[in-house]
């Protein structure tokens, strides 16, 4: 297994980024009157997915902070299955795009749910002169 040096090397810090750029992709064909809701807030939740990862990312000297960022990048992958489901309803998606953009955010759930589930590999002690990755 590779060493990961940044939140980058993360895949799911790369699954997010690419199921995000999906979204964003995708709002583009929304209504005009959706640009300051629906698709502000769908593209903004998939954006803080990645935010946080890359925040739980720095704060790994501290596990509860890094733990908390981790379960913040949960819920708003959560929050962004429900915008989509909205979308969905409305008539913006197709259920076959959203049902594969709800596998791939279901999935991304699993990965972070691990890592705060293995967060002990993934914190780093200052004390310590051993890498956890």
């Amino acid at each position: 297994m590779a060493k990961i040096n940044s939140y980058k090397g993360l895949d799911v810090y790369k699954n997010a980024f690419e199921a995000a750029m999906s979204v964003f992709t995708l709002t583009k064909g929304f209504p005009a009157e959706e640009k300051y809701s629906l698709v502000d807030q769908v593209r903004r939740s998939t954006r803080s997915i990645c935010t946080g990862i890359a925040e739980a990312w720095r704060r790994r000297r501290y596990r509860a902070a890094f733990v908390s960022k981790l379960n913040e990048s949960e819920t708003e992958a959560a929050e962004t299955q429900v915008h989509l489901q909205f979308a969905l309803e409305c008539g913006y998606l197709d259920a076959k795009t959203v049902d594969a953009l709800d596998d791939k955010y279901e999935h991304i759930m699993a990965q972070l749910i691990r890592m705060i589930q293995g967060a002990d590999h993934w914190v780093v002690n200052p004390n310590s002169k051993k890498k956890n990755v």
